[in-house]
């Protein structure tokens, strides 16, 4: 079965263009023109990927993220912005979106962008093990992409998931803001390590309760401490 995408934007030219573009590239694309609708499709169906704009009627966007991922719903969001405003990609970023585009773009980088985010699901897929990845008391469900402690699963992002994730495969390192934007967004020297900056606040937050830490190096990045090392 292919892979399903979902965009929601209310200027059809925007709208159709993207539609030819993925469906050209195999994907299967449906479409909402406001934010209830959008909200309303990512319910009721299972879709990889959401493109959802910021600015739409009836719901805005950040209002349709925040709702799914109260849901946990664990579709892959990527949002819209009309201009490249810091504001509105933060503020994306912490309703839980796991990417961001700025207008104006063209529908190649869209689907070069979906193409890159399937990429990456399917190597976790194939890399996907019965056995769990574990650090201090978190247990990372490799099959599931769950952060569970204490067998609870905590409320992670697959973008969230998939950060955690390589830090712990490179606990006792160093790694930079580029490295881990090239890494996990497949962005190379031109992109924005806030993005990196927001995910790992987030994983802090989340982690904070139960007193796992990641590291700030300064100039550098982010770590996690080596266990063998505590």
């Amino acid at each position: 079965m292919g892979k399903r995408v979902l965009v929601v934007e209310d200027e059809l030219s925007i709208q159709r263009i993207l539609q030819y573009d993925l469906m050209q590239s195999g994907f299967i694309v449906d479409l909402a023109s406001d934010g209830e609708e959008g909200l309303q499709k990512a319910r009721r169906n299972s879709y990889d990927v959401m493109i959802l704009d910021v600015m739409l009627p009836k719901r805005d966007g950040f209002s349709v993220c925040k709702e799914l991922r109260k849901e946990e719903n664990p579709v892959y969001i990527v949002m819209l912005s009309a201009r490249d405003d810091e504001f509105d990609r933060v503020m994306g970023l912490d309703v839980g979106a796991d990417d961001y585009m700025t207008k104006p773009f063209s529908s190649r980088e869209v689907v070069s962008k979906v193409k890159a985010i399937m990429r990456r699901k399917g190597m976790h897929h194939q890399k996907a093990c019965t056995e769990r990845l574990s650090y201090q008391q978190l247990i990372l469900d490799q099959r599931r992409f769950e952060v569970l402690i204490n067998e609870e699963v905590i409320d992670f992002t697959l973008k969230e998931y998939e950060l955690l994730e390589f830090l712990i495969h490179h606990q006792g390192q160093a790694l930079s803001r580029n490295l881990l934007l090239d890494r996990l967004w497949g962005y190379e020297y031109d992109g924005d390590t806030r993005i990196v900056d927001v995910h790992i606040f987030k994983i802090r937050e989340k982690l904070k309760p139960y007193g796992i830490k990641i590291k700030t190096i300064r100039g550098i990045g982010y770590m996690l401490e080596d266990e063998k090392n505590d």
